[in-house]
């Protein structure tokens, strides 16, 4: 009988996992599935050329500004019930998007999507560390969380660049909609209710000023290639968005029921984790963005073939991802980490040698190939360090600091290495070459070649920020147990 009982928890909990890592995958999807929808829905919707980057920006800056709330709204009122609640928001504003008939509303029903995101992701990852409790069936989890997490980013792509040439680009926001309805079904089935017992009230204050903060730091990061960096807009813009998240510290001091406790940041080990968080998206946002265009813009590749081009990519993420457990188990997190950061950088700077008469076997594959080894091994370190050792209460806090940290980290190196990089393709057409390929290659270049030395100084970094022996122990005596990983070797 307690055989019987064990394996129905244990295929209880992988059907859970199943869901979670399903919805988690769909999350990230979207981030990217309108890339290559974007043409068509410019020319269907008679989008202003300046205007057509805000299909994928409004969702970002939804997203990214209030993953934080969304992670705490998990504690405190319930992580089921969030998860429900924003997978229904997610789906509705799916089916808002596909029945658009003009660029407003399209640009709405995005930024409630990515309010809808923030709400789920970090729900779903507090969640998965409820179910599973700290040590090697975590790891697991975590490794299938982290591959599909990877894999959405490339998937999106080639999924993308399917609905849209056979279905429309309204499929590539309407296949949202009955994933969402079988998951909200299914989450009453399987998921648990959770939240923190001893929360009591609400930190309006906290939550004002953390959310505007955000969501502004992020405008101001997608807004600043076409304001101009040095520009009294966002210069002015990124001033006050820094003068709220001060301003949100000095609440967060003062509040009898912080939104978020400052006492989890004297964890240096939880910092070092959200470092590494953000240092690990600086260097794949690129990639995920300038693959896709040297694809169908050099190589002249439609949607389809762009797509399907990233499936090595894909496919070696997910399966190395899967297998990174098992490796944290034999060498530690902190080594598989660095490891995976730095062979990451060198399949980046193999890309940065792309050709503008290249081909898929010759530029793509292998750098693909390298780099999705080393990125699921980054993915799945990265997740862990950021999610454990923190009292099972904090939870959801603790997902969305993690979640946070992803989503600046992409959107700064986006901002940055795109200005880098048009900047060199314009000095390029400028110094006399007449072939646009040539041009945007070179540009390409200087953009992967940017996101390796980033991603090799992160690799370089985490053997200092990451302790050895365990994930992020947490400094409060009552908190949860670090994930159980073997010590570092000693270095002789």
């Amino acid at each position: 009988m307690d055989r019987s009982r064990t394996t129905t928890g244990t295929r209880r909990r992988g059907r859970s996992l199943a869901l979670l890592a399903v919805t988690q995958f769909v999350l990230v999807l979207d981030a990217s599935i309108v890339g290559v929808a974007m043409p068509s829905i410019g020319a269907e919707l008679t989008f202003a050329p300046d205007d057509l980057s805000w299909v994928a920006n409004a969702y970002v800056l939804a997203f990214g500004g209030l993953l934080l709330l969304g992670g705490r709204a998990a504690d405190l009122l319930g992580r089921r019930r969030m998860f429900v609640v924003g997978t229904a928001l997610f789906a509705a504003a799916s089916l808002a998007g596909a029945l658009s008939v003009n660029a407003s509303m399209l640009i709405g029903a995005r930024a409630a999507q990515g309010i809808g995101a923030a709400i789920v992701a970090p729900a779903a990852l507090s969640l998965l560390m409820t179910i599973f409790p700290a040590g090697p069936d975590r790891n697991k989890a975590m490794g299938v969380f982290g591959a599909v997490a990877g894999v959405g980013g490339a998937a999106g792509s080639i999924l993308g660049g399917v609905l849209t040439e056979w279905l429309g680009w309204e499929s590539t926001l309407l296949v949202n909609v009955p994933v969402g309805v079988v998951v909200i079904v299914l989450a009453y089935r399987l998921l648990p209710e959770a939240s923190d017992p001893t929360a009591r009230g609400f930190d309006l204050a906290g939550a004002a000023t953390v959310t505007s903060g955000l969501t502004l730091l992020v405008y101001t990061l997608v807004n600043a290639n076409h304001a101009g960096w040095l520009s009294t807009r966002t210069l002015g813009m990124g001033a006050l968005a820094l003068a709220l998240l001060a301003l949100f510290l000095v609440v967060e001091t003062r509040s009898a029921r912080p939104l978020v406790p400052i006492r989890i940041f004297r964890s240096a080990a939880l910092r070092g984790a959200n470092i590494m968080s953000a240092l690990t998206a600086m260097g794949m946002f690129p990639l995920f963005f300038y693959l896709t265009f040297y694809m169908q813009q050099v190589l002249g590749y439609g949607p389809i073939a762009a797509g399907l081009a990233q499936l090595p990519l894909a496919l070696s993420i997910g399966a190395t991802a899967g297998g990174a457990s098992a490796l944290i188990a034999r060498i530690g997190i902190r080594t598989t980490m660095a490891s995976g950061l730095l062979i990451t950088a060198v399949g980046l700077a193999w890309f940065s040698r792309m050709s503008a008469d290249g081909s898929f076997l010759a530029d793509v594959l292998g750098p693909s190939l390298v780099i999705g080894v080393g990125s699921g091994l980054a993915f799945v370190t990265t997740t862990i360090a950021a999610t454990s050792g923190t009292r099972p209460e904090q939870a959801g806090l603790a997902s969305g600091l993690f979640a946070t940290a992803q989503q600046f980290g992409g959107a700064l190196a986006l901002a940055i290495v795109v200005a880098i990089a048009t900047a060199r393709t314009t000095d390029v057409l400028n110094g006399g070459e007449r072939v646009a390929a040539v041009a945007l290659t070179e540009g390409y270049r200087v953009g992967m070649l940017l996101a390796a030395v980033v991603t090799a100084a992160a690799g370089l970094l985490s053997i200092l920020v990451i302790p050895s022996g365990a994930a992020t122990p947490s400094t409060d005596a009552d908190a949860e147990p670090a994930v159980e990983t073997p010590a570092e070797p000693a270095v002789a």
